[in-house]
């Protein structure tokens, strides 16, 4: 069996951390591993398989015999070296923002779209991860039932904006309870001109404004859904929208999804059972034991969750689901790292003879 030597770029930080742990207990046969980051983290060490492995300055020679690259150090570090990664013949998994519109670049949700990855040129996409859930709970209704319509409202924990940002709200709350005035600093976007408290408070903005009125989390949510689902971010004949809310929430995103489905006679235990044997999928929907999914049991779970399954009594064809997952796990790191077992599974982790080089 080939063994292969894997790096993970952004070792330390949140998302970093925990490709580490999925990494760790993945099946993917892992000869030799190197841990990336800035230069501030250098010598800093991290326990896989029992050993204490040094963190090494993530430099383009720093991909020198690599196999497999785990990327979450931000779009721009992202931009700058998985490009050089794949000139030294590493084959990249990107959990940034950085290339999922690229058009070269697959976009995978491995239970979605795994046939994706054999049209790969070096570098493939991780999804947003609140795309990542709603496309999990999705597809499974869009491929026997198809799809018309989806309409989606988030409820984003504050980690997904990262640690420093999870941290200045936990700061918010503490200032709060004791009687302190709560400061915004780093909520909604830290780079805007106006900051906002998240705890105890929602703010229905996540990333920046787009000239339409949408932020670019929704725009993310609109394109990524319909080029994962059908190849094409402009797909017209999937109508997506969405309103994406930030909350004060640790761990867990949260979404209520309003679907129409092209078949007009489907009823609620048709999806139930679609659903129950659908790959990655959890369903928790009992209204009688107050059964649904919650942020603080979906932590740490692979899984996605859905619940409150129910017909829009209005309009024919037409439901609501609540969908949770852990957004540093399903929708990043567990992610990221499955998309590396089906590259390493169907015998995919080679750079073509034409790569994508940014």
């Amino acid at each position: 069996m080939r063994e292969y030597t894997v790096a993970i770029l952004g070792a330390t930080g949140a998302v970093g951390t925990r490709l580490l742990e999925q990494l760790e207990k993945s099946t993917i046969p892992v000869k030799e591993l190197k841990l990336l980051a800035s230069k501030r983290s250098v010598g800093k060490k991290l326990r896989f398989k029992g050993q204490q492995i040094a963190v090494s300055e993530a430099t383009p020679d720093a991909f020198t015999g690599v196999d497999l690259v785990l990327a979450s150090a931000g779009g721009a570090v992202s931009k700058r070296l998985l490009p050089e990664a794949v000139k030294r013949g590493a084959v990249c998994v990107d959990n940034t923002s950085a290339f999922r519109m690229e058009k070269e670049v697959p976009l995978v949700v491995p239970e979605v779209n795994e046939e994706a990855l054999k049209e790969h040129r070096g570098i493939i996409a991780n999804p947003n991860c609140s795309t990542i859930q709603m496309v999990v709970a999705l597809e499974p209704i869009r491929q026997k039932y198809g799809l018309k319509q989806v309409i989606v409202s988030t409820y984003q924990a504050a980690s997904g904006a990262g640690q420093s940002a999870l941290e200045a709200m936990k700061t918010e709350a503490r200032n709060y309870l004791s009687g302190q005035e709560m400061h915004g600093e780093v909520f909604p976007v830290k780079s805007e001109p106006k900051h906002y408290p998240l705890a105890f408070n929602l703010l229905p903005q996540i990333d920046v404004f787009e000239e339409d009125g949408y932020t670019h989390e929704e725009w993310k949510m609109i394109h990524e859904t319909k080029k994962i689902m059908s190849g094409e971010m402009n797909d017209p004949t999937l109508k997506v929208t969405a309103t994406c809310v930030r909350v004060p929430v640790v761990i867990g995103h949260g979404e209520s999804v309003y679907f129409t489905t092209k078949t007009p006679d489907v009823t609620v235990k048709d999806l139930r059972a679609l659903l129950e044997a659908a790959p990655g999928v959890v369903v928790q929907d009992d209204p009688k034991q107050q059964l649904y999914p919650q942020p603080l049991t979906a932590e740490g779970s692979r899984a996605t969750y859905v619940g409150r399954l129910r017909a829009d009594h209005e309009n024919p064809g037409s439901f609501n689901m609540w969908v949770v997952s852990d957004n540093l796990l399903k929708g990043a790191a567990w992610n990221t790292v499955q998309i590396a077992e089906r590259l390493v599974a169907n015998e995919l982790v080679s750079v073509p003879e034409d790569p994508y080089l940014g």
